[in-house]
């Protein structure tokens, strides 16, 4: 089992936070790649996977259908995606990403976060390289097919992981090919039931069970502000 899944499990039960956050991350998400590429879609590749992920995730249609309609409304301008990376207690780098309709607010939120619990807000680019910037795309299994055939046919396509987990496959790829993978997995036929983005540490740092404790309080501080669309970091997780 290589590094992405490792980290997928570690980080499984508490992905999103409670149900309300999904709903508005997704939500949120829908808006933007409506903006982007149109409300229809049959012609929006983003649009059709969030709508699956929706579905899986037991997003209510009004909801979705209030996401779409935010972003054909004249009075709505867009979210900006902006991303902020930083250092929290005893080393830990954090990486934050915002969708935001204003940056003076988040910014000034973030930096104070950081600040308060003993980290420093750093600048764009600066903790990247931690990082690896990847898809994911979980998928229902295909009679006939094996894994290790479907892993050979997609490792041109920059998928470098794929396990079965229940009735489902699930592949991590890199992020600069995510719509050639999607549309590989569409056009040879498979149900892809949702899709995400993730930065996987390239190496994890050990703390104490107290340094967590601090550590987790800025996490879940950020996590809980409602422009915070994802927060990775590189401490190691329980086991």
């Amino acid at each position: 089992m290589g590094r992405a899944f490792e980290y997928r499990k570690a980080r499984k039960m508490k992905r999103w936070g409670n149900m309300a956050r999904v709903f508005t991350k997704l939500g949120k998400e829908i808006t933007i790649a409506v903006k982007a590429g149109g409300a229809e879609p049959e012609t929006n590749p983003r649009l059709r996977v969030l709508m699956q992920t929706a579905k899986k995730e037991n997003m209510p249609k009004d909801n979705v259908d209030r996401a779409i309609k935010k972003a054909t409304s004249k009075d709505f301008t867009d979210y900006k995606e902006v991303n902020y990376e930083g250092y929290g207690p005893f080393g830990i780098a954090v990486f934050v990403e915002t969708a935001t309709d204003n940056t003076t607010r988040t910014v000034a939120n973030v930096r104070s976060y950081f600040n308060k619990f003993g980290g420093s807000l750093g600048t764009s680019g600066s903790l990247e390289f931690l990082f690896d910037h990847k898809c994911v795309f979980h998928m229902t299994k295909k009679e006939g097919v094996e894994l290790d055939d479907l892993e050979l046919e997609l490792i041109d396509f920059g998928v470098d992981e794929l396990e079965e987990e229940d009735d489902e496959i699930i592949l991590y790829g890199e992020f600069s090919q995510n719509s050639a993978i999607q549309k590989y997995l569409e056009d040879n036929g498979y149900e892809i039931t949702s899709s995400e983005f993730v930065r996987i540490p390239n190496d994890q740092k050990e703390v104490t069970a107290e340094q967590r404790e601090t550590l987790d309080k800025l996490l879940e501080k950020l996590e809980e502000d409602e422009d915070v669309q994802n927060v990775f970091h590189n401490m190691k997780e329980e086991d």
